[in-house]
């Protein structure tokens, strides 16, 4: 499998892509799936050979990485390997303005307007306070690409939808 993942990154990076997207899920809701050292044994390795492919190839391409829940114990090593943007940044399991605070200054953040809880939850105002304080806390300086923090799933009301754009647009994100 590792070598079809080096042909893949290998070939994408030829191929010219912006982006290289890749990702386990590392953590649950409050806590890892696996030990930080089992995953330094068996996947880090791995997935370094991948980024390193790719990046012979491309160096300027960006590596960008997604799991969901909490893992941040992960996120140095991530960065060690070359990560420039992380996936998703879950509200639910890891606090954005801190996770920016530490690794603000090496990394990019997709996501962190929480779906499993002010989308699909809260009130439209509920959202765009949410836009709001991530677009000030994440999103100072740059490196925040402001999204849910995983699909916007059936049970979102539309005017949650609409709020979410709204403030964006309002705070020059749209």
């Amino acid at each position: 499998m590792l070598k079809i993942r080096i042909f893949m990154a290998t070939r994408f990076a030829e191929a010219g892509v912006d982006i290289l997207h890749t990702g386990d899920d590392l953590g649950m809701q409050h806590g890892l799936l696996m030990s930080v050292a089992l995953w330094r044994k068996w996947i880090k390795p791995r997935l370094a050979e991948v980024w390193a492919a790719a990046r012979r190839v491309n160096p300027h391409i960006i590596l960008s990485y997604h799991s969901d829940g909490y893992i941040e114990p992960f996120i140095p090593d991530l960065i060690e390997m070359g990560l420039d943007v992380l996936n998703p940044v879950q509200p639910e399991c890891m606090d954005p303005s801190e996770i920016k605070r530490k690794y603000g200054d090496r990394l990019a953040f997709f996501g962190t307007i929480g779906n499993q809880t002010t989308l699909p939850f809260g009130s439209p105002d509920d959202v765009r306070r949410e836009v709001r304080q991530r677009i000030e806390t994440v999103g100072q300086g740059g490196g925040l690409v402001l999204a849910p923090s995983h699909l916007v799933e059936p049970d979102v009301p539309w005017e949650n939808i609409l709020a979410f754009f709204e403030a964006a647009e309002e705070y020059g994100y749209y």
